[in-house]
């Protein structure tokens, strides 16, 4: 494993522990050359799909542009990086589950998309500007309203 402060490829186990799914173990190292500590998590890796994109091209998930995604719409927000990681270890365990060899981005997309309706409005409304690429202001205030609408419903 490389130490991430300086890049030496020697480092000792510190600590080993399954995380709270059970899906990844969580290792705690410590680099043998700057005596730094840093994290790594080792996990099963699942069959994911390809994902065909609006234009038609295909590319292998990627669960980092979902955390990505999340992280600008959720900046400075009051969310947690734990609420996060969930939320990409949930859309990503509900991909696996389809058992299908392709995926439409459109259905990430949505996904991400309900899991911010629940969690923060703000991040809901900025992730969904850039996802549905409202024209104008309009787009920005007709999506709002639905927002309202769907929580008066409740």
């Amino acid at each position: 494993m490389k130490c991430p402060f300086c890049e030496h490829l020697e480092d000792r186990v510190i600590d080993s522990r399954t995380s709270k799914e059970g899906n990844a173990i969580r290792r705690r190292r410590e680099c043998l050359l700057c005596g730094k500590r840093f994290t790594s998590y080792e996990r099963v890796e699942d069959l994911v799909p390809m994902v065909v994109k609006k234009d038609g091209r295909r590319e292998t998930f990627d669960m980092n542009k979902i955390k990505n995604g999340l992280l600008i719409a959720c900046k400075k927000r009051p969310i947690g990086a734990d609420k996060l990681d969930e939320i990409v270890d949930s859309i990503e365990k509900r991909l696996v589950g389809l058992g299908v060899k392709e995926i439409q981005s459109t259905w990430i997309g949505e996904q991400i998309m309900s899991e911010l309706k629940d969690l923060d409005k703000v991040a809901y409304v900025r992730f969904a500007s850039v996802y549905r690429q409202f024209k104008d202001i309009n787009d920005l205030m007709d999506e709002v309203k639905t927002l309202f609408d769907h929580k008066d419903r409740k």
